[in-house]
This record gives C-alpha cells, sequence and structure tokens, in this order.
C-alpha cells in the first residue's frame, strides 16, 4: 500500500468476513492505495485472482506486482463488462469501500475538503468533462435545490441554491472559499463544518453520480458473485448504506420484495451475517476520524 495514501477502514472484519478461498477470484471495487487489496493477496494461493477497478489516475500508481493482481483502470459501474473481458463471469467475493480516500481529501487542489482553498472540482476521474465549479455556476435554482436535497439532506435546500445563484449573478463562484461566502447566510450557528461537509457530499456525489453508479454496481455484483460468495461492503452515509441494505434484504438497490409465484412467500437472495450493519471501535475511530460514519454490511450470495 502507498504509505499515507489512505487507512483502510475496518480491514481485518472486511478481510475475515470475505472468507477468502486460496484458489478463488476475488474483487475489490475501490482499489485506492491498495490496502484491502494487499491484504486480500496475502490470503491467495498461486491460483488465486484478484481484480480491482480504481478510474483515479492517482491510485494506478499504487498497482501491485504480483501476476495474480489485475488493475482496472475504470469505474466499478462497469464491473460485469470488465471482469468478463478478462475471462470471469463468476467471483468468490466482492468487497467495496465507497469512502472518498484520504488521499483525495488531502490533495488539496482536488477541491475535496472544506479545509482548502482551491478550485471547486471533486472529479474522481479527472478525465471527465463535469466539475465541481460548472454545477454551481450553470445548474438553476430547481437542479441545485434537488442536488441538496436528495444527497445533503438538509432542511434549507431552496433558500440555499437561492444564495448560490445570487452570489453568481455577480460573481463566479470558482474555488471552495467562493462557495463558502456564497453560502455564509445559510450556515447554522456552531455546526457550520458540519453543515458544509455536508455541502461538499452532494456536489461530490453529483459531479461523480456516485448513486446511479453504485445503483448500477450494486445489480451488476448479484449477477457476477456465485452462490456462496460473499457481499462486503462499506458505506459511509445512508444513501450508499440503504441501498446496499435494500440488495441484501430483496435482492435489488429498490428494495422491492420478489415474491414466488407458487408459494407467495419473499424470494432470498442474500443471508445476511449481521442484523445490523459493523461499526469502527472507538480506537480505530480515534487513529482514524475519518471512520467514524462507517458502516459495514455483509452478505452470503444464495443460490438462485
Amino acid at each position: 500500500m502507498s504509505k499515507g495514501y489512505h487507512t483502510p477502514v475496518l480491514l481485518k472484519a472486511c478481510i475475515e468476513h470475505l472468507n477468502i478461498i486460496p484458489d478463488g477470484t476475488y474483487v475489490d471495487l475501490t482499489f485506492g492505495g491498495g490496502g484491502h487489496s494487499n491484504e486480500i493477496m496475502k490470503h491467495l494461493g498461486d491460483k488465486g485472482r484478484l481484480f480491482a477497478f480504481d478510474q483515479d489516475a492517482d491510485a494506478q500508481r499504487n498497482v501491485i506486482a504480483d501476476k495474480r493482481f489485475t488493475l482496472i483502470p475504470q469505474n466499478f459501474r462497469f464491473l460485469k463488462k470488465y471482469l468478463r473481458l478478462h475471462g470471469v463471469t463468476a467471483v468468490d467475493g466482492i468487497l467495496g469501500d465507497f469512502g472518498v480516500s484520504s488521499h483525495q481529501f488531502d490533495e488539496a487542489q482536488r477541491g475535496f475538503s472544506i479545509r482548502f482553498d482551491s478550485e471547486l472540482d471533486m472529479r474522481m476521474n479527472q478525465s471527465s468533462s463535469l466539475s465541481a465549479k460548472q454545477i454551481v455556476n450553470t445548474y438553476d435554482m430547481d437542479a441545485l435545490a434537488k442536488m441538496f436535497r436528495d444527497y445533503a439532506e438538509v432542511h434549507n435546500a431552496g433558500r440555499l441554491a437561492q444564495a448560490i445563484i445570487q452570489h453568481r449573478e455577480t460573481n463566479a463562484i470558482e474555488t471552495t472559499a467562493d462557495l463558502k461566502q456564497a453560502i455564509a447566510t445559510c450556515l447554522p450557528k456552531f455546526e457550520e463544518n458540519k453543515y458544509l461537509a455536508r455541502i461538499f457530499q452532494a456536489l461530490r456525489i453529483e459531479v461523480n453520480q456516485e448513486i446511479e453508479v453504485l445503483r448500477e454496481c450494486l445489480t451488476q455484483c448479484s449477477e457476477v458473485l456465485q452462490p456462496g460468495g460473499r457481499l462486503v461492503m462499506l458505506s459511509y452515509h445512508s444513501l450508499e448504506d440503504r441501498l446496499v441494505k435494500n440488495l441484501i434484504k430483496s435482492g435489488n438497490v429498490d428494495g422491492i420484495e420478489v415474491k414466488d409465484v407458487i408459494y407467495g412467500t419473499g424470494k432470498k437472495y442474500y443471508k445476511s451475517l449481521s442484523a445490523k450493519p459493523f461499526v469502527p471501535e472507538d480506537e480505530e475511530i480515534k487513529e482514524n476520524p475519518r471512520a467514524r460514519s462507517a458502516k459495514l454490511r455483509v452478505a452470503i450470495r444464495l443460490a438462485a
């Protein structure tokens, strides 16, 4: 793992719940600094295989030099397509850590963090055309309000959108400092940073189409994960966790129960290994504060 790039959350629990078969085939949907991938590799035998996805060029520099490892420099929404290109149609386990890496937060020029004054970017794929700067300067009132309502889950989304529209009429919003200034009157007293973090989260989700991408990926996970295979998913906010929870409970991301035609009972696609998600212990949160919102859900794929 690239030193200092990212501290993997709930690493031990993730590896244990993957229940790695030495000769099995596994997928790390979010390679990042390679923390989870390197640990998975330690449990694989000579015939084992690990495929990792990451669209961020920075993460791709952390590639593992091992014939059993393949880094696919693509968004994980193309999970099924690229596994097939490598001759793989079924896997024994899939790990996803959907948080933004520490490296992305700490690189000021990427615009992910409220701590730095930098250009509003937030693109995980640097070749993507849509940036946070474009969103705040071109989206209309309704689109901005919907984004903040859905992805930041704030009560004053309309007022927030109006403040941005009014500010950009005279001054373009190009940096994180510009955005903070534009919405200053909307920030709740004594909770400014917490509120700003949610606003930045909403912009990041919109820029990277994170919810749409996750929906597509989770649906494909069910298609490539073979019976007995493990689904190990780390989420960091309720929007992501809800999709994972729905998938495990009902077999689809919308949470719509599919009933057996003959017996009328709900079909089971997964067996959850815990009624509630696993969360980091206080000691881990103390060492890595970014782990505090993590929720780990684990399930076994059942036979069709």
